[in-house]
């Protein structure tokens, strides 16, 4: 079957790789129909997850349809239309039995390595490096599910490919970021990247009773989206002063909630930018939290900070003086699909969101190399390229 694998950094290309097998009863075949690109992809890409190997394929956001199920699947049979979620969980120990999926026990086959770096193992996903297991991704043709019964759910006649892909990733992490900041109705919650995840964060605070939102980028057709699909008020960072700003807005006190949809790899042209990305480039520092910092220092007294934009390691100068004294509450992590998939299914289905205005580019596999470029540099007013093996 034909891949997008990672070669190296910078470097993906399509190739021809074995096709999967059952590999334990519990397992399901998938054809894949549609698999998206992500931000967190990008990490991969530019050398930031260091347990990459030539070779690996990538993608870890899509549906499809099952071709063949391990006699353990007891749930889903061959024709089967499902939305997969991009994190792995056994569904038996306590982690999934409490709804934590994302900390599942079980799923990561390499759990040494992620032991070694947090402390405990986490979750396995899907095309996201061997510390996360190793698995194979989902830019490809066909895909193994480990878990099946725990990670598949079938797609509702009358729900379009296009809105369902989603609820794979972007809309449960937009929607567990709204849900972690514990938002109260009335208040006001400002969301820090507007790519896809943030995107769905901002539907989602609305959902849960949020009275404005105000969406923080650079891109103007990243703000026009969260505009005219998210009805949130927008904030160039480039343009303004985002602190200030924040505390105009909100007559002084800041916003209630606070919602970091970035992660490691934060870009504006500021000093402690470069401060950061010089301490990357010389392994004195992992990740570039400018947002995070930002979002800490904006928020209102006693205030929460929910972080879903992905971090890998260490950070430096973190403003933990402001965050005490503030008396801040933090929420963050990767995000538990199989907690979130049957509700935001729902949504779709009742018409309160159609996240398939995130799709703004639909290609073949061929081109993958291609749409990771175009979803790097942001050209073509690209939010995301979906791929149709």
């Amino acid at each position: 079957m034909k891949a997008l694998c990672w070669v190296g950094t910078h470097q993906l290309n399509v190739e021809r790789v074995p096709d999967p097998e059952l590999l334990n009863p519990r397992d399901a075949i998938v054809r894949v129909t549609l698999s998206s690109v992500c931000g967190s992809d990008l990490h991969l890409l530019d050398g930031y997850v260091p347990t990459m190997r030539e070779g690996d394929i990538i993608g870890h956001e899509f549906m499809g349809e099952v071709v063949e199920v391990g006699r353990g699947v007891t749930n889903f049979r061959k024709g089967d239309r499902v939305v997969v979620g991009s994190i792995l969980g056994c569904g038996g120990c306590w982690f999934c039995e409490n709804q934590a999926w994302s900390l599942c026990d079980n799923s990561n086959a390499h759990a040494a390595l992620s032991e070694k770096a947090y402390g405990y193992p986490t979750a396995g996903i899907f095309g996201y490096s061997h510390a996360f297991g190793g698995y194979a991704g989902s830019h490809a043709e066909y895909i193994r599910v480990p878990f099946a019964d725990k990670g598949m759910l079938k797609v509702p006649d009358g729900v379009k490919d296009e809105a369902a892909l989603f609820v794979s990733d972007a809309f449960p992490t937009g929607f567990m970021a709204a849900d972690m900041a514990d938002i109260a109705p009335g208040d006001v919650v400002a969301v820090w990247g507007c790519g896809g995840v943030g995107q769905m964060a901002i539907r989602s605070a609305y959902l849960l009773g949020a009275s404005r939102v105000i969406a923080i980028d650079s891109q103007p057709a990243r703000l026009e989206m969260a505009r005219t699909h998210g009805r949130a008020e927008t904030l160039n960072y480039e343009k303004v002063d985002v602190l200030e700003a924040l505390k105009e807005m909100t007559g002084g006190r800041g916003p209630d909630r606070c919602i970091d949809a970035v992660g490691m790899e934060a870009f504006d042209k500021s000093l402690e930018f470069a401060y950061d990305f010089i301490k990357q480039q010389l392994k004195l520092e992992t990740d570039r939290p400018q947002v995070l910092r930002q979002a800490i220092m904006a928020c209102r007294k006693g205030g929460n900070v929910s972080i879903v934009g992905v971090y890998g390691g260490y950070i430096d100068k973190f403003p933990m003086g402001a965050a005490m004294n503030k008396g801040l509450t933090f929420k963050m992590g990767q995000q538990h699909a199989q907690k979130y998939m049957p509700r935001l299914l729902d949504y779709i289905q009742n018409g309160d969101v159609d996240p398939s205005y995130i799709l703004t580019h639909r290609w073949p596999l061929d081109r993958g190399p291609e749409g990771y470029q175009m979803f790097k540099h942001k050209t073509d007013d690209c939010q995301r390229v979906v791929f149709a093996p």
